[in-house]
């Protein structure tokens, strides 16, 4: 890998060589190189933000790491698959009377272009969606392969762009089933705290059933700690049981707790343009760059 590490002081809770800094997942800390520019685009790979647990980071990492990914010069497709629509409002979309992901499961629209909305950052596009998703796991109950249906309703841009993001709804129901069916890798959010911890087992077994019996290629890219607040010692604890209990796969970088996250989804931008110095948007440029750096991403 390209990270380079550095030296300085250890956060607390952590323990460290003299003159060599820990980062809060305990090892040594690391900047990731920013990436090079590419030469072409496509075909992208599609990764679901998945985790049964709500109010995670699901969102708010799919709209911060997709603009992180854009700045970074990577074509970027975000697909709300959440009927809440929370991604589609934290991108200051308009997801009423317009075609949605709905639309195109439902096959009323045949064209996924057609569904797609740019967003205020160049080369960051979306598909949204609203309440009427909720219905869609009763009307494709009796589709034939209707685990599949969104990885042919994708199948057309992928060539269009560099990543597919989907933000999954917070269950591991049809649409979740259908994101990890499309998939080639899976994130997962997961906030520093007992309770979402406890799920995590859950998800990756179900992970593990989706590759089994449905798509061999899916892999878990690794687990993305979130609302880390390193003052508290439970949330250092739970950091430090998800990265005993899976290792590498939990990423170097470490998203912590800030209000500048519901300010920012209430001005519909992403942290990255709402507030570009703040310390949240350079994690998430840091999550972007490693990445790049674990191959997840071209």
């Amino acid at each position: 890998m390209s990270g380079k590490t550095t030296t300085g002081t250890e956060l607390p809770g952590m323990t460290a060589s003299p003159g060599e800094k820990k980062g809060p997942t305990g090892r040594p800390a690391r900047v990731f190189d920013e990436p090079a520019p590419l030469d072409q685009h496509g075909p992208a790979r599609i990764i679901a933000l998945c985790n049964q647990k709500g109010g995670v980071g699901k969102t708010t990492t799919t709209i911060s790491l997709g603009a992180s990914l854009a700045e970074y010069g990577r074509r970027v497709l975000a697909v709300d698959f959440d009927p809440q629509g929370a991604l589609s409002a934290g991108l200051g979309i308009e997801s009423h009377d317009v075609t949605t992901i709905y639309d195109l499961l439902l096959g009323r629209e045949k064209d996924p272009k057609a569904a797609i909305q740019q967003t205020s950052v160049p080369g960051f596009d979306i598909i949204p969606a609203n309440i009427d998703l909720s219905a869609a796991e009763v009307h494709l109950i009796n589709e034939v392969a209707r685990e599949q249906i969104l990885a042919r309703v994708l199948r057309p841009v992928l060539g269009d762009y560099d990543v597919i993001l989907v933000d999954c709804q917070p269950s591991l129901g049809l649409l979740t089933v259908n994101a990890l069916t499309a998939a080639h890798g899976v994130l997962i959010p997961l906030e520093c705290e007992y309770f979402a911890l406890r799920g995590v087992a859950l998800l990756v077994e179900t992970i593990e059933k989706v590759q089994d019996r449905l798509n061999p290629a899916i892999q878990l890219d690794g687990i993305i700690a979130t609302m880390y607040d390193p003052r508290t010692l439970h949330s250092r604890e739970v950091l430090e049981r998800v990265v005993d209990a899976f290792g590498d796969r939990v990423f170097e970088t470490v998203i912590g707790r800030t209000v500048k996250f519901p300010d920012a989804s209430v001005s519909g931008t992403p942290i990255t343009s709402y507030a570009p110095e703040h310390p949240a948007a350079k994690a998430y440029r840091q999550l972007a760059r490693e990445l790049i750096d674990r191959g997840a991403v071209a």
